[in-house]
């Protein structure tokens, strides 16, 4: 995992100007996180597929992004959902989504723990607790604190206002440990999870645009 926006900015830059190396950094930065929000959405067994989709439409179009980590997080979060939904559509299968629209504050990220997120989610036991979320909660803890995008991002995604989001967040949150109290063998799953992380002052704001030869599964 790489732990430094800058970092995963940077690897983004440079994959973008062809470099398959780059990309592959970029890949295996991103990709725990974003296969556990598919999983919320497909479940486990089509979530591979619908992933190794997902990263086939970012190989493919990586040459029209513009932005930093988190714009790239964001990005990447919409092009998997879109896939996620286009799979349920086929499967004949719709997520339940609901929710309203009651503004609640986050609390900001001190750090960056992602890495502490995705071992939690190995271990399944996470991922198990969050399926049991309505699909509107679900989706926004793992948007917010399991792929680190802020309120805003993590609206854009889902098509919603950010005050619903920090809302769903927050009783997701609350939710689950609700269901931990009910289960003391899930004990300690939320202290792994990372705080929900709210905008910062972005240092990058646009990346140098080419067109590099397509990748495929096998260069991830």
């Amino acid at each position: 995992m790489l732990g430094d926006d800058a970092e995963l900015t940077a690897a983004v830059r440079a994959a973008q100007n062809g470099d398959e190396t780059a990309f592959r950094t970029v890949y295996r930065a991103v990709h725990p996180r974003l296969l556990g929000y598919v999983r919320t959405l497909v479940g486990d067994p089509d979530a591979e597929d619908v992933a190794s989709e997902a990263w086939l439409q970012i190989a493919r179009d990586l040459d029209r992004f513009s932005g930093d980590a988190d714009r790239f997080r964001g990005w990447a979060a919409r092009i998997a959902r879109n896939r996620a939904l286009d799979h349920i559509r086929m499967r004949g299968r719709r997520p339940a989504i609901g929710g309203d629209e009651t503004e609640l504050t986050g609390r900001a990220a001190e750090s960056d723990t992602a890495g502490e997120a995705i071992e939690a989610l190995a271990t399944g036991s996470a991922l198990s607790l969050i399926a049991r979320l309505p699909q509107d909660q679900a989706e926004a803890v793992v948007l917010r604190v399991v792929v680190g995008l802020d309120a805003k991002t993590a609206a854009e995604t889902l098509g919603k206002r950010a005050g619903a989001v920090r809302t769903a967040a927050h009783r997701g949150l609350k939710r689950l440990a609700e269901l931990i109290g009910d289960d003391p063998e899930s004990a300690g799953v939320l202290d792994a999870l990372p705080p929900q992380r709210e905008p910062r002052g972005r240092a990058v704001t646009s990346a140098t645009v080419t067109h590099p030869r397509a990748r495929t599964q096998k260069d991830m």
